[in-house]
């Protein structure tokens, strides 16, 4: 994991996040490229959790690692439920579902202009 996270591109920390996320075992994981279609973010990243507390899990870990690299959230919505929860971290945005709040927000769909990276590809 890089230390230096928060000295790092947009891009890095999208793919350093859908690895964190994949670190708790998140599924369907996802990067976005909404640079061609959009400017109130670079990345967005998109990932599935099992149930309520899973969700909650991956969020909790992808918040607390960025942290602890000096990279804070803007601000963090849905935890409560934990249904959707969407971490904004100004240029790039987490979002971990369940997987019928997935299904039924289609964000790739809604962002279906934006290009899909793979986390390990180069930009």
């Amino acid at each position: 994991m890089p230390a230096d996270i928060k000295n790092s591109s947009s891009l890095e920390l999208a793919r350093f996040a859908a690895t964190l996320a994949e670190e708790k075992l998140a599924t369907d994981i996802v990067v976005l490229d909404l640079r061609p279609v959009t400017d109130f973010a670079d990345f967005m990243v998109i990932c599935t959790g099992v149930v309520d507390v899973h969700v909650r899990a991956i969020a909790d870990h992808v918040d607390d690692e960025l942290h602890k690299r000096g990279v804070h959230a803007r601000h963090i919505e849905g935890s409560q439920s934990g249904r959707w929860i969407l971490i904004d971290y100004f240029d790039v945005v987490v979002n971990v579902f369940l997987p019928e709040a997935r299904t039924y927000y289609a964000l790739e769909r809604l962002w279906g202009d934006a290009p899909l990276l793979n986390a390990e590809q180069p930009e």
